[in-house]
């Protein structure tokens, strides 16, 4: 009865997790990230770096735990408050693994072979198809349901993963009562989809073999700046939203997100000016809007010691959080505790 009381009193419960792969570039800070700080005052927050997904791809030892230490700066970089949210490190919470070695067991092969991900990493790493790959989607559904999670922040590539968890969660309480909570895909707004700037039909990502194609939110002012100035355009010369023009489209909607400027404004501003002073604009908006984001991500970095206790808070509070559900869910399969 406590429980269900704690549970009806407090607010909703929002989780997100972010790989540790590297740092994250432009079109993840405008398509999720930088909306992630007013999640904080609607839910219960909970924010981890996700590095036990990451070694489904061969990873080097060294640079992974860099990757996760800076990843964690990041978060907080990006005004993610520790005293309001549960930031940690996936790795330190060993409930994670457990429970999601649990559900592994109650989740079908046919499930897992038809996950898109999984079919798109195989294909990338063909040479290291590993169980890890296969499963992942169980140890996604363990970081979601450890925490009672209510709301998940999804983008349409992700759906299906939310899918799943509530298909696990479904069956693991058909069986054996109201162990986890089914959670609810939260659909941000405004969230920009960002593409690559040197083929603007596809998404940017952090790992395109083009380094021109992606900004990275660390990406000094002078780097951020060459790479605009080398976007892909069109021979039009006219800055205006319209089918055809995806490297105009992208560029606006880049400025848009950064600026706040509806498209109709952005073309009245440029009207009869050059995509030469156009790039230049967009390039310093964004090197502006990421400026004070960069500021706090290079002082935590030196403060090692301040990034050390964060790290130990963030996992004994997720920690404590999660083996609630986690000593359930054992006692409901029949382990002895």
């Amino acid at each position: 009865m406590e429980e269900n009381k704690e549970i009806q009193q407090r607010r909703k419960r929002c989780l997100s997790l972010i790989q540790p792969t590297s740092v994250p570039t432009l079109g993840n800070y405008l398509g999720a990230l930088k909306g992630w700080p007013e999640f904080q005052d609607k839910f219960d927050t909970i924010y981890g770096v996700a590095d036990l997904h990451s070694i489904t791809v061969r990873q080097d030892p060294q640079k992974l735990r860099k990757q996760a230490t800076e990843m964690f700066a990041v978060l907080l970089a990006l005004g993610l408050d520790p005293e309001k949210s549960i930031l940690f490190i996936q790795s330190q919470v060993p409930a994670h693994s457990q429970l999601g070695w649990i559900l592994n067991c109650y989740t079908q092969f046919g499930e897992l072979s038809r996950m898109t991900q999984f079919k798109d990493k195989s294909a990338q790493h063909s040479d290291n198809i590993n169980a890890g790959l296969f499963t992942y989607p169980c140890l996604m559904a363990a970081d979601i349901l450890l925490y009672q999670t209510d709301v998940v922040p999804v983008g349409a590539d992700q759906k299906q993963h939310l899918e799943i968890t509530r298909d696990i969660a479904s069956r693991f309480n058909g069986i054996y009562g109201n162990v986890f909570t089914l959670p609810e895909a939260y659909i941000p707004k405004n969230g920009a989809r960002v593409m690559s700037l040197q083929d603007p039909a596809k998404k940017m990502s952090k790992s395109d073999s083009n380094p021109k194609s992606t900004v990275f939110i660390t990406d000094a002012p002078e780097t951020i700046m060459k790479k605009f100035k080398s976007a892909v355009t069109d021979s039009e010369m006219c800055v205006r939203y319209a089918e055809g023009k995806d490297g105009i489209n992208n560029l606006m909607t880049i400025y848009s997100a950064v600026t706040g400027l509806d498209f109709d404004k952005i073309e009245s501003e440029f009207e009869g000016k050059g995509y030469g002073d156009f790039k230049k604009a967009v390039g310093e908006a964004v090197v502006a809007e990421l400026a004070p984001v960069q500021e706090k991500f290079n002082r935590y970095m030196k403060d090692t010691a301040y990034l050390k206790e964060c790290e130990k808070n963030g996992a004994e509070r997720a920690g404590r959080l999660a083996s609630r559900t986690l000593q359930k869910a054992m006692k409901k399969v029949g382990f002895i505790l």
